[in-house]
């Protein structure tokens, strides 16, 4: 297979070249392109509106900004978050504003718009109210937190999500039949060839497409069958979407939490994995666990508490790489000891009770009597010690006494340790534990 002229310095790369010049060729985002979507109405209507594109890299954010400039028949202007400053924003308005008395539409698509700073986003916000300039940004970041209010309240905001393996794959299909370079080289990728370049990309299509054209020319074989050390050699390692500061952050700590609450310690040291090769703290994860061990465990399995808070001192003295091993250890340990949230319900059922019908006091019989006249006030007045009786318990109201039935705030469940507190509690407590 000849490849020698695949990278040219001639030619764009794979990714630009066979990027989709319309809806109808655009791979991906069912949920916002379908016939009868907004995207698709708006550009048969010919009536553009500013939105902002959020997603990870390689979902088409850009690519779409730039179909609908051609869809909408408007001057297109693009800059970079990055490199662009107030100065070049406001030429691109002021041609806007002289196109759009001339009669002429014009759209500046912004990508990375969460880098603009206020007085940035101020910028745009009179250009936009007036409609000289259709606004399109994209972000990885969410606009909620990253776009001031003002701006994102004129802004449709749309969510664009990570390629599947067989958007992935028709991505693929086309490149391979309509590029001009992979077209001539009968390229072959057998299954488990193709399941190792989706899985190196991270539903990033540009990231699979670029992997894919690096892969074929360093592929030196005769025969034009690509194989998984091709692959392996083109991507060096995993693309890992992890920015520690962005949404998808956010997701995979969730992921994390939800894979151990559901005893699965395999999807959990997943999700630690790809925190850890992110670059995410360990006192971070450490802390989260903490957390987990007295919400989702509780008294099914005590232990882990202290055990948690054991894993965290360990992780802050010993640091990284080691500190992957004991976030392992203590990963698996919390996904595999039975569950219950008992003990969370109970405070939150509380706080709810204190909050709806206010705190109550506290009965005479339960306060300390320190002075005579507390005494003289009846304080700790008929106060039974429960030493003083068998099984260390006696029956005796805890409760404010305008309680006129004991709430039950503390349900144990039937999960590991706790099973013989609920027994304890059912057999002390027959009224309430009924």
């Amino acid at each position: 297979m000849s490849s020698t002229s695949l990278l040219s310095e001639n030619l764009p790369p794979l990714a630009e070249r066979i990027r989709p010049q319309s809806l109808a060729d655009f791979i991906g985002q069912s949920e916002i392109i379908h016939e009868n979507g907004l995207l698709e109405n708006a550009a048969s209507s010919n009536q553009p509106f500013s939105l902002i594109f959020w997603g990870p890299p390689g979902t088409g954010k850009t690519t779409l900004a730039r179909i609908l400039s051609r869809e909408f028949k408007a001057d297109y202007f693009e800059l970079s978050a990055i490199s662009s400053g107030v100065k070049q924003v406001r030429e691109i308005l002021q041609k806007g504003k002289a196109a759009f008395e001339s009669g002429r539409r014009s759209i500046l698509f912004i990508d990375e718009i969460h880098r603009f700073t206020k007085s940035q986003q101020d910028a745009l916000l009179h250009a936009v109210e007036e409609g000289s300039i259709t606004l399109m940004g994209a972000t990885t970041e969410n606009p909620s937190f990253e776009v001031i209010s003002p701006l994102l309240s004129r802004c449709r905001v749309l969510r664009l999500y990570p390629l599947s393996n067989q958007e992935l794959e028709n991505v693929l299909i086309r490149a391979m039949k309509e590029d001009i370079m992979l077209s001539q080289q009968n390229l072959m990728l057998e299954a488990e060839v193709k399941s190792l370049l989706f899985e190196s990309c991270g539903g990033d299509a540009r990231k699979m497409l670029n992997t894919l054209e690096l892969a074929v020319s360093l592929h030196t074989e005769d025969n034009p069958q690509l194989t998984k050390t091709d692959i392996r050699e083109a991507s060096q390692q995993k693309n890992v979407i992890y920015d520690k500061a962005g949404d998808y952050h956010y997701d995979v700590i969730s992921a994390f939490i939800k894979s151990i609450r559901g005893s699965d310690p395999d999807a959990a040291v997943y999700w630690l994995a790809i925190m850890l090769e992110g670059g995410e703290k360990p006192e971070f994860i450490a802390r989260r666990l903490i957390i987990l061990a007295a919400e989702d465990i509780g008294n099914a399995e005590p232990y882990a508490l202290q055990l948690a808070t054991a894993a965290f001192d360990a992780v802050h003295k010993i640091g990284m790489p080691e500190s992957r091993i004991i976030l392992s250890q203590i990963t698996t340990y919390l996904a595999g000891v039975p569950k219950s949230n008992a003990a969370y319900k109970a405070i939150d059922s509380a706080l709810e009770n204190i909050r709806e019908k206010g705190a109550g006091s506290v009965p005479l019989h339960l306060r300390n009597a320190i002075t005579e006249p507390m005494k003289s006030e009846g304080y700790g007045k008929d106060y039974k010690y429960a030493h003083s009786f068998d099984n260390h318990f006696v029956e005796q109201n805890y409760f404010p006494d305008t309680f006129t039935n004991s709430p039950v705030f503390y349900t144990p469940q039937n999960q590991g340790r706790e099973k013989y507190i609920k027994e304890r509690l059912e057999k002390l407590w027959k009224k309430r534990y009924k």
